[in-house]
C-alpha cells in the first residue's frame, strides 16, 4: 500500500510502471496492500530493482517489506546494508545503466559510489540525468524538483486541496540545493486518501500527489538522504 502511493503519481502521468493507472487507482482507493497491487509495483523498472536489492543485501525475502519500502522512499538504516560492489552491480547489471549512460557519465556515478551514495530514490533522481521510465530524456530542475520525494508541514486543508510549506530544489551559484521555505498547494487524487490529515501534519509529495503523513523523525530521514544525493550530485555541476 505505501508503495503503491508513492509510485502513483508517477504513474498517473504515464512517467513509469506499466500501463495500468486506473487498476492501481482502484486498489489504493481501496486503502489495503494487496497481490494485485504488488504484481504492477513489480513492473516499474527504476523501483523494482532497487526494492530487490535493499531486501537481499539485508537478508529480508519480501522486497515490499515495510522497512525495505520505507528505506528506499524516506531512508533509514537498510541502505546502509547495501555494499558498494552490491550498489554498482545493481546499477550495472538490473538497471543497465552502462547501455544507457555515456562512458564518462558511468565513470562518474562509480565515483559516487565509491564516496558513499547509497540506494535510496534521491540519488537515482539527481544523479543519472537521464529519466529511465519511459522517458529516455535529460530532467530539466523542475522534472527532477518533482522526482524527488518533497515534504512540507500542513499549514491549510480545503477540501482535495493541502496546502503546505516546503523547500523547493534550486539552483544556487550554480549548484543544487534546497531554497527558502514557500507555500505550496496539493490536490488529493484519492477519495480516502490523508483523510485523518491536520494543521501542522508533515506530508510527503511525488509528482505533485500527497503521499503519506510522516513523523519528525521521518522527515529528518528524508532530508539526510536527500541532502547525500544533492551532494554527490553537485561534484560535477
Amino acid at each position: 500500500m505505501r508503495c503503491g502511493l508513492y509510485s502513483f503519481g508517477p504513474n498517473r502521468l504515464h512517467y513509469c510502471g506499466p500501463d495500468a493507472n486506473k487498476e492501481m487507482f482502484d486498489y489504493l482507493k481501496e486503502g489495503l496492500s494487496n497481490p494485485g497491487l504488488e504484481v504492477l509495483l513489480r513492473k516499474f523498472k527504476t523501483l523494482y530493482p532497487y526494492l530487490k536489492k535493499i531486501a537481499w543485501s539485508n537478508d529480508i525475502k519480501d522486497p515490499f517489506d515495510e522497512r525495505v519500502v520505507e528505506a528506499y522512499w524516506i531512508g533509514n538504516e537498510l541502505l546502509d546494508g547495501v555494499s558498494k560492489k552490491e550498489l554498482y552491480q545493481n546499477l550495472l547489471e538490473d538497471h543497465g545503466l552502462k547501455k544507457k549512460l555515456t562512458p564518462k557519465e558511468f565513470s562518474r556515478l562509480k565515483e559516487k559510489i565509491d564516496e558513499g551514495a547509497l540506494p535510496h530514490h534521491s540519488f537515482h533522481v539527481f544523479n543519472i540525468w537521464k529519466r529511465t521510465g519511459h522517458m529516455q530524456v535529460p530532467h530539466t530542475l523542475e522534472s527532477m524538483d518533482e522526482c524527488r520525494i518533497g515534504w512540507g508541514k500542513t499549514t491549510e486543508i480545503d477540501g482535495p486541496y493541502i496546502t503546505i510549506k516546503t523547500r523547493p530544489l534550486k539552483f544556487l551559484e550554480n549548484k543544487l540545493a534546497l531554497g527558502e521555505e514557500t507555500t505550496r498547494r496539493i490536490v488529493r487524487r484519492l477519495d480516502n486518501q490523508l483523510d485523518d490529515i491536520k494543521k501542522g501534519d508533515i506530508i510527503t509529495v511525488h509528482w505533485g500527489s500527497p503521499c503519506e503523513i510522516i513523523t519528525k523523525k521521518e522527515a529528518l530521514m528524508l532530508e539526510r538522504f536527500t541532502l547525500l544525493s544533492i551532494r554527490l550530485a553537485n561534484k560535477y555541476l
